[in-house]
């Protein structure tokens, strides 16, 4: 996915990331979604499509459960965002764990690629 590297995509990416991170906290009550963090929401070029990242503590297992949670609440979530900011059209949402904190934390000593 080519991100939009525009001001407008930007922002409008922090923005919607800020709004799921709320909805996530206060009106989602699915247990699978509990300790998740959002961490980054990019646009493709045309603003059609937000690609969400998040993490979450524990195994794979447990990043499964809340990469299923996430895109079962998919519906309510772009419902809310289209509320909240008041768009005509809503980009498409998709999720994906965050690989990022884990490997920077987690990576062995004296690796080339680290």
């Amino acid at each position: 996915m080519k991100s939009s590297g525009s001001r407008r995509g930007i922002c409008l990416g922090d923005q919607i990331m800020q709004e799921l991170a709320m909805m996530l906290l206060r009106e989602v009550a699915d247990p699978r979604l509990e300790l998740v963090s959002l961490t980054s929401c990019r646009l493709n070029a045309d603003m059609s499509i937000a690609l969400v990242t998040f993490t979450v503590g524990g195994g794979e297992e447990r990043r499964k459960e809340a990469l299923e949670a996430l895109n079962k609440a998919n519906g309510f979530l772009r419902s809310g965002l289209g509320k909240r900011l008041k768009m005509r059209l809503l980009p498409e949402l998709r999720f994906a764990h965050d690989d990022f904190l884990e490997d920077m934390v987690y990576a062995k000593p004296g690796r080339a690629d680290s």
